[in-house]
C-alpha cells in the first residue's frame, strides 16, 4: 500500500444535508449520493439515526441507507447514542461514527449528555457490535476549540483518546466542528497525537467556517493525516453552535490532490463530481461554496 495515498469519506448525506431546513426528497437524497458514488467514492456517511425531533431532515435514516447498500459501497451512519447504534445496525450499516464533544458545553447542547456520560455510551455500542465486519469510528467534536468554551491545549485532547484507547476504540476522527483551527495548531495537534497514539487511525473532518479548511486539509495530510472527511459542494454543518458553515468541498479537495499528483484510494472521475454538486446546487436551490464547480479544473484549456 502507497503510504502517500489518500482515503475519503463523504459526508453529503449526514452532516450536508442535516443543516437543511427545507425537506429534500429521499429520492434526492439517494440521487446525489449515488452521483457521488458513481464518480468514485466509495465510502459515504449517509446519514445520523438521531431523534427526527431533533434533526427533521434525516427522519428517513432507514430508507436512504437501505436504498443506497451494496458490496462496493461502505455506508457509514453517524449515531449520537445507544439508541441511535441499535437503529444503524438493525438497517445494515457496514460502520457506526459515534459523536461526543471535547466541550462538556458542546457535548450537552449537541446529545445531552455530559462526556463522561457519551464515554460510556460508546463503551455499550462497543458491546452491541457482534460482527467484525461493522466498524465503530469515534469522531470528537470541537477537537480544536469550541465556541462556548474557547481554544484549549492538545492535552485535553489526549485525554479523552486516552480513555477511548484503553478501552480498545482504534479509529478517531478529529472534527473542527466550527472552524477555529488553522494550520499551525493542526500540524502541532497531529504530531503530538500520533507520538502519543501511535496506532490509531486518525481522520480530519474540517470545516471551511474560517475559509481554512483546504490549508488545515493540506496541513494535515502533511502530518501523516490520511484519512478525510469532505461534502459535496462543501454544504453542511453543525445545528448546534453557532455561526457553524460548511465542511471542505469534496470535489475541491479531490482536483487538489489531483494536481499535486498525490494518489487517492479510488480512482476519482472529478468532472461527475461536478456534475453531481451542479446537480445538488438545483435541488438545494441557492450557489454553493465550491469552487472547482464554478471554474472548472486548472487544466481545462479555455478555446477561443
Amino acid at each position: 500500500m502507497d503510504d502517500s495515498e489518500v482515503y475519503l469519506t463523504d459526508v453529503t448525506g449526514r452532516d450536508g444535508f442535516q443543516m437543511e431546513k427545507d425537506w429534500i426528497e429521499t429520492e434526492d437524497k439517494l440521487l446525489i449520493l449515488q452521483g457521488i458514488f458513481n464518480a468514485g467514492i466509495k465510502r459515504i456517511e449517509a446519514t445520523s439515526f438521531v431523534s427526527s425531533k431533533s434533526i427533521p431532515q434525516l427522519k428517513d435514516a432507514k430508507e436512504v441507507v437501505g436504498n443506497l447498500k451494496n458490496e462496493e459501497i461502505t455506508v457509514a451512519a453517524l449515531v449520537p447514542n445507544v439508541k441511535g447504534a441499535e437503529n444503524a445496525l438493525e438497517s445494515g450499516v457496514d460502520e457506526i461514527n459515534f459523536v461526543l464533544s471535547i466541550s462538556e458545553t458542546h457535548n450537552r447542547k449537541n446529545v445531552n449528555h455530559t462526556v463522561r456520560e457519551s464515554l460510556e455510551e460508546v463503551y455499550s455500542i462497543q458491546k452491541l457490535i457482534n460482527s467484525p465486519q461493522t466498524v465503530l469510528n469515534v469522531s470528537l467534536g470541537t477537537t480544536f476549540g469550541c465556541p462556548f468554551e474557547g481554544k484549549y491545549n492538545v492535552s485535553k485532547v489526549c485525554s479523552i483518546m486516552e480513555q477511548l484507547i484503553n478501552n480498545g476504540i482504534d479509529k478517531v476522527t478529529l472534527a473542527d466542528t466550527t472552524g477555529m483551527a488553522n494550520p499551525k495548531k493542526i500540524r502541532h495537534y497531529i504530531t503530538t497525537l500520533k507520538e502519543v497514539f501511535p496506532h490509531v487511525q486518525l481522520s480530519l473532518h474540517l470545516h471551511n467556517t474560517r475559509g481554512m479548511g483546504l490549508v488545515n486539509l493540506l496541513a494535515g495530510y502533511k502530518a501523516g493525516v490520511r484519512h478525510f472527511d469532505a461534502s459535496l459542494g462543501g454544504i453542511g454543518g453543525c445545528p448546534f453552535a453557532p455561526g457553524a458553515t460548511g465542511n471542505v468541498c469534496l470535489e475541491d479537495i479531490v482536483h487538489m490532490f489531483m494536481e499535486m499528483e498525490i494518489p487517492i484510494e479510488h480512482s476519482i472521475n472529478l468532472q461527475k463530481l461536478i456534475n453531481t454538486s451542479k446537480k445538488l446546487e438545483r435541488i438545494l436551490g441557492y450557489q454553493l461554496a465550491g469552487q472547482v464547480m464554478k471554474a472548472g479544473t486548472a487544466g481545462e484549456v479555455i478555446k477561443n
